[in-house]
């Protein structure tokens, strides 16, 4: 909780639930062995909130509304398919809520609630504590403004997760996977936040028993040359942003690092992707899994 916010009055049942988050331990750096910090501004003017779930903790940015970055551990040995989706989004009660992005950034428009990390990702040992890890997720600070439409794109960013468990399948399966929206000044505004355009994932595993690590970045910014007239009619005031397709890139860690302004440790000295790679490839656009890159 934000040291300057008072706490809920007690007794209250915003004191009531931010107490049934107390026992949340979140993140483990330490979880693959060599150890991969949260990813946490350079810049120490920027403030955020550390907000610790099950096998997940997102850092916060009250001045977005929205996260800077987010870090789960996977365990792809204990994961469980099976826990019902609830779809029950609620506000985090260690912060108040106006610091928050909740129902009325997604009422009556095109807008999804975009789980920054993936709902099945912390669902993993005892049934108890996957179920509560699942519920963990439907937090607001946990989620950004994307857009609805569902292309190949999209498929592909939402099943990452599972392209790289099955590649560490010789190491356990274990994976720590840190994602965000792309916070940039540009961003443009809608009903009292601004719309991310982008988002990053970083994903680091261990490969010939070593860390190495992967970065995405997903973008719903309009694309002109495919779809001009969609985002030149959807410039209407009052209405979400225009976005465009959504279209993912595989890049270089460094690259992700330098355009959110976050440190992420050791992760861009082991990244898999060719540091030569050609200037044109250097963003890797991927149609399909078979286009990722997971060995230098």
């Amino acid at each position: 909780m934000n040291p300057s916010d008072p706490p809920p009055p007690p007794g209250t049942d915003g004191a009531r639930r931010a107490a049934a988050l107390a026992d949340r331990t979140g993140y483990d750096e330490a979880f693959l062995g060599p150890a991969v910090p949260l990813p946490l501004p350079v810049r120490q003017t920027v403030g955020t909130v550390i907000l610790p779930y099950t096998h997940f903790t997102v850092v916060f940015r009250p001045d977005r509304r929205l996260a800077a970055s987010t870090a789960v551990c996977i365990e792809g040995r204990e994961l469980l398919e099976d826990v019902p989706r609830d779809d029950d989004w609620r506000f985090d009660p260690r912060l108040p809520e106006e610091q928050q992005a909740g129902d009325d950034i997604y009422r009556n428009n095109s807008l999804d609630r975009g789980h920054l990390v993936r709902r099945l990702d912390p669902v993993w040992g005892p049934p108890a504590l996957a179920v509560r890890a699942n519920a963990d997720t439907f937090h607001f600070t946990n989620a950004a403004p994307q857009a609805d439409v569902f292309n190949q794109g999209k498929e592909i960013w939402q099943g990452l997760e599972n392209h790289l468990l099955d590649h560490a399948a010789a190491y356990d399966r274990r994976l720590t996977v840190l994602t965000g929206p792309v916070l940039h000044d540009s961003d443009p505004p809608y009903r009292g936040i601004q719309v991310p355009m982008r988002f990053w994932k970083v994903a680091a595993f261990l490969q010939d028993g070593a860390l190495a690590a992967a970065a995405y970045v997903l973008d719903q910014s309009p694309d002109l040359s495919r779809d001009a007239e969609r985002a030149l009619a959807g410039a209407t005031t009052g209405a979400p942003p225009p976005l465009g397709p959504f279209r993912t890139y595989q890049v270089p860690v460094s690259d992700v690092a330098e355009i959110t302004e976050l440190e992420f440790g050791p992760l861009p000295d082991v990244d898999v992707m060719p540091a030569t790679r050609a200037p044109e490839e250097r963003w890797r656009r991927l149609e399909s899994y078979e286009d990722i890159v997971l060995h230098p």
